[in-house]
């Protein structure tokens, strides 16, 4: 991993540099930098804030960036894969068509973003704040949302495979024509019922489903 200070990195941008691989880059401030079109591999990112920086249609592979602030950031036709992005900020970002696959968001925040068909795959969003977020007639492939803010998200005709819902918060979110059949959907008590008025769920779980209401299937 070759260091790079922030002030060397915005020169090689300002130079016309598009590709970076294999470079580590800490305590600074890339606010409004243009990143646009930019292919970064195997980079990492300490205590870096990206806020109102253009990324878009960048590429991002195997980069660490925990921890740092994409607040505001122009990020349409991004591509962020093998990314681990834990605990970032996103609040406000502009994400149309953003792509995150196979991406570790474990208490990432999406406040507020500015999105059109943001995607997600094969992602820990474990604790991630995702309020009013829409999937509506997406393919939900691999994520985890276990313990994440869901209140008031769009999930209308989604269809669900290898996810988990378990633990996350729901009120307010819609589910109707939505295919649960391939999610962990956790213990649900009687109260988070009317949450899923729509969807789809298969025979075991609705066995569970009666289960946790004290009731048994035979």
């Amino acid at each position: 991993m070759t260091p790079l200070t922030v002030a060397a990195f915005r020169q090689a941008l300002a130079a016309g540099q598009r590709n970076f691989a294999d470079c580590a880059i800490a305590g600074g401030g890339l606010e409004g930098a243009d990143l646009a079109d930019v292919a970064l591999d195997n980079c990492q990112f300490t205590d870096v804030a990206f806020t109102s920086a253009v990324l878009t249609e960048g590429r991002w592979s195997k980069c660490q960036a925990q921890s740092c602030d994409f607040t505001a950031v122009e990020a349409d036709s991004a591509a962020f894969v093998n990314c681990n992005l834990a605990n970032s900020i996103w609040r406000g970002a502009r994400l149309g068509q953003a792509r995150f696959a196979d991406c570790k968001l474990t208490g990432a925040s999406f406040a507020d973003i500015r999105s059109f068909d943001v995607g997600f795959e094969r992602c820990l969003l474990v604790s991630a704040f995702l309020r009013k977020m829409s999937f509506r007639k997406q393919t939900l492939l691999g994520l985890d949302f276990s313990d994440a803010d869901l209140g008031g998200a769009d999930f209308r005709d989604a269809m669900f495979d290898g996810c988990s819902l378990r633990g996350a918060a729901l009120g307010q979110a819609t589910f109707k024509g939505a295919d649960l059949r391939g999610c962990d959907l956790g213990q649900i008590g009687l109260k988070d019922a009317p949450t899923f008025r729509g969807a789809v769920i298969s025979p075991r779980q609705a066995s569970e489903l009666m289960s946790g209401f004290g009731l048994t299937v035979r």
